[in-house]
């Protein structure tokens, strides 16, 4: 990432995460710090379910959701590899998905794209960021691994939590 954040900028980011319980509030917040601190023009959250090896976005900057099998493309073999994955020539990497692009009308530059471990290390999900300009490097890994670090035991109760509002919603306790 382009510096490192103050700790006490991360922390107040996290208090102010913390008042949004739901993915569909935190998400948002947690798209646009990583894309302050890094410098990337687009963040994406993935979230992973194993029992459809499927990935979707529950948030995409400037598209519609995304559903990505995990044997495809940057972002399923970060979940198959259980490490960052850093593409600075996305066009010249067999395994990043072309059709994405295609679709949505936007260019991928480069991509950061980092596993999210719940705290069992079990992957449930992957947060990428795109177009970094000059690229990202491996102290951006590194800065971005310890910011999957910070937001994994939310994203995991927020999980749980949207999982029991939806099972309450449907009237089953």
């Amino acid at each position: 990432m382009n510096t490192a954040p103050s700790y006490s900028a991360l922390a107040e980011f996290g208090r102010a995460l913390l008042k949004r319980p739901s993915l569909q509030e935190g998400l948002p917040m947690i798209s646009e710090y990583a894309k302050e601190v890094s410098g990337a023009e687009r963040c994406s959250i993935f979230i992973y379910n194993p029992n459809i090896q499927m990935l979707w976005t529950t948030l995409a900057d400037g598209t519609e959701k995304i559903m990505v099998h995990k044997d495809d493309g940057i972002v399923g073999h970060t979940v198959k590899e259980g490490k960052p994955i850093l593409v600075n020539n996305p066009y010249d990497d067999e395994r990043f998905l072309h059709t994405v692009d295609s679709k949505t009308g936007f260019v991928t530059e480069n991509i950061a794209s980092i596993p999210i471990f719940d705290s069992a290390r079990r992957i449930i999900g992957v947060f990428q960021l795109l177009n970094k300009p000059g690229g990202f490097s491996k102290d951006d890994a590194k800065a971005m691994i310890f910011f999957a670090h910070y937001i994994s035991g939310y994203l995991e109760l927020a999980m749980l939590f949207d999982n029991e509002a939806s099972l309450l919603n449907k009237g089953i306790e």
